[in-house]
C-alpha cells in the first residue's frame, strides 16, 4: 500500500508486489472487506464496507489479503454456503451430512444387530461360516456401484411408494438407505464379535433361571456386550459421515438447509467432490473453502472416535 486510506476514499494506489488483483475480486484490509470495481494501472476503484463490514481508515503499508476473515460465529451460526458471494454457513452442508448418516444408522442398526444376534446365538457353525462372509462381501462392493444403485433403484422405489411429487430425483433418503446397506457389515461384524465375547456362564445362568433363548439374548447378552455394540455404532456413523461417492451421485448437487430427507441436499463430502472435480483455479475462494470443510469433517470423525473410546472404557465389563 502506497498511502494512507481514509474511511471515505474509494480510489487508492497499490504496489505491484504480492497477489494479482482482478475486477470484481473481494479483498480485505484489516477487518474491512472491499470489492474491486475497476483497475487502472496501480489505481484501484473499490466499493468500501463490502458484505456489511465497517469502512475504516487504513495506514500506509497495510497488507491486502485475497478474500476476507470468516469468524467462527458466522461459520457455525449461518445456514447458507456460497463462498462466491461471501456466504460461509457450514450448516447447509453439515445438516445434510448428519441427515444421511441418521437415515443410514436407522437402517444399519436394527438389521446389523439382528444379524449379529442370529449369528452369535442361533446360527450353527456351518451357517455362521456361510452367512458371515456373505455379509462382509457387501463391504467390498465399490461405493460408486452403491451410488448408482441408490439413484436407479432406491430413488424410483421411494418415488413409487411416497409419490413423485414428494420424493425428488436426488434426495438424501435414498443415499442414506444405501449407506446403511454399506455399513451393515461393519455393524453386524463388530457387534457379533462383542456378543461372542460374552462368557457362556452368563447364558447358562439365564437358562437356569428359566429364561428363553430370546430373553437371554435380549436381556443378558446384549447388555453385557453394550460397550462393543456402542463402539460399532459410533464407528459406523463415522464411516457414514465420510462416505463420498454415494452422496455425490444420489443426494444432490447444491447446498440446501433442509430436514426433509426427500429433498435434494449436498453433503460435505459430496461438495468437496463436485467442487474439486471441476475447473477450479488454485487459491480461489472456492478452493480455499474446501480446507475448512475438510477440517470440519476431521473434527466430526475425531469427536466420534473419542466418544467411542470413552463409551467402551465406561461400559466395558471384564469377566474371569
Amino acid at each position: 500500500m502506497a498511502v494512507d486510506i481514509d474511511a471515505q476514499v474509494t480510489e487508492f494506489e497499490v504496489g505491484s508486489a504480492g497477489i494479482t488483483l482482478k475486477e470484481n475480486q473481494v479483498i480485505r484490509l484489516g477487518e474491512e472487506v472491499m470489492l474491486i470495481k475497476s483497475i487502472n494501472g496501480g489505481i484501484l476503484q473499490v466499493e468500501r464496507g463490502y458484505l456489511d463490514t465497517l469502512a475504516v481508515s487504513h495506514r500506509a503499508g497495510v497488507e491486502i489479503y485475497n478474500g476476507r476473515v470468516v469468524t467462527l460465529r458466522e461459520f457455525f451460526g449461518r445456514t447458507e454456503w456460497n463462498p462466491q458471494i461471501g456466504k460461509f454457513g457450514i450448516w447447509s452442508l453439515a445438516n445434510s451430512t448428519l441427515l444421511t448418516s441418521v437415515v443410514a444408522i436407522l437402517v444399519a442398526l436394527p438389521l446389523g444387530l439382528s444379524a449379529a444376534i442370529y449369528l452369535s446365538e442361533y446360527a450353527s457353525e456351518r451357517a455362521r461360516k456361510i452367512l458371515k462372509p456373505v455379509l462382509e462381501v457387501l463391504a467390498g462392493v465399490p461405493t460408486v456401484v452403491y451410488g448408482y444403485f441408490a439413484l436407479n433403484f432406491m430413488t424410483p422405489l421411494l418415488r413409487n411408494i411416497f409419490g413423485k411429487g414428494v420424493v425428488e430425483i436426488y434426495n438424501t433418503a435414498s443415499a442414506g438407505i444405501v449407506i446403511g446397506i454399506l455399513i451393515l457389515p461393519l455393524v453386524s461384524s463388530m457387534s457379533e464379535d462383542a456378543l461372542s465375547a460374552v462368557p457362556r456362564a452368563l447364558r447358562e445362568a439365564a437358562y437356569g433361571l428359566g429364561a428363553t433363548k430370546l430373553e437371554t439374548a435380549i436381556k443378558v447378552v446384549v447388555p453385557a456386550a453394550f460397550s462393543g455394540i456402542a463402539a460399532a455404532v459410533i464407528v459406523a456413523i463415522s464411516r457414514a459421515i465420510g462416505e463420498t461417492m454415494i452422496v455425490a451421485i444420489a443426494a444432490g448437487a447444491g447446498p440446501a438447509f433442509t430436514f426433509n430427507p426427500f429433498k435434494a441436499a449436498e453433503t460435505m463430502t459430496g461438495h468437496i467432490v463436485r467442487i474439486s472435480g471441476g475447473d477450479l483455479s488454485y487459491d480461489s475462494i472456492d478452493y480455499n473453502s474446501l480446507f475448512a470443510i475438510g477440517l470440519m469433517l476431521f473434527l466430526m470423525t475425531l469427536g466420534l472416535n473419542i466418544i467411542s473410546q470413552r463409551v467402551v472404557k465406561h461400559f466395558r465389563e471384564e469377566y474371569e
